[in-house]
């Protein structure tokens, strides 16, 4: 199915465009990236229909993707494994903040020790799309810092307990996606910009 809409696409916009063989790998590379979201949160979103945590669901993604978009993070080489992964994280996590409690003084030791990762680690690149340009690099970095002292504050200032662990969690799903350790368990490269810079010799 995918390479059909792919394919039928990329055919309306080679008729009604006038594009060079690099921009059209790159509207392909797009419109791949944007297949696969559109179905794996068809996906997440129907199965969370079903078990009646939709509203859920949707408030813990859009606050992890806050911080995904600065810090970044791990892509999955293949798409079952990114919807395996998604529909697992994107269920699990909503249920383990819907029914778990912290109390303050935990949450602030924990989000101590996550501020640390994503400082260390932010931005996590991918070898497809390395992050060389120093000052985006730094950028990123204090961005996504921010982003996570502000998440931890929000999760000990919150009184409803859903909310408030959506934040923290959210923070330790992310530490978990740009660390050294997931990249090695799915053999992928780490620090892609000093390959990219070591191999084009900058």
């Amino acid at each position: 199915m995918k390479k059909i809409i792919i394919k039928y696409t990329m055919n309306l916009i080679k008729k009604n465009g006038d594009y060079d063989e690099e921009k059209l790998a790159i509207i392909k590379y797009g419109l791949e990236g944007l297949y696969l979201t559109v179905t794996k949160l068809l996906v997440i979103f129907l199965l969370a229909y079903i078990l009646n945590i939709l509203k859920e669901v949707i408030t813990f993604l859009l606050i992890y993707n806050i911080i995904r978009t600065t810090s970044f993070g791990l892509h999955a080489t293949k798409s079952w494994i990114c919807l395996l992964s998604s529909t697992l994280i994107f269920i699990g996590f909503p249920i383990v903040c819907k029914y778990m409690y912290l109390n303050n003084y935990n949450k602030l030791i924990l989000g101590l020790v996550l501020i640390l990762f994503i400082y260390k680690n932010s931005p996590a690149d991918t070898h497809k799309r390395p992050i060389v340009n120093p000052k985006r690099r730094m950028f990123f970095k204090y961005s996504s810092t921010f982003i996570a002292i502000i998440f931890v504050f929000c999760s000990i200032l919150i009184n409803n307990n859903f909310i408030s662990n959506c934040f923290i969690f959210s923070l330790f799903v992310q530490s978990f996606m740009i660390s050294p350790l997931i990249y090695k368990i799915f053999n992928l490269p780490y620090n892609n910009y000093l390959t990219y810079l070591a191999n084009n010799n900058i």
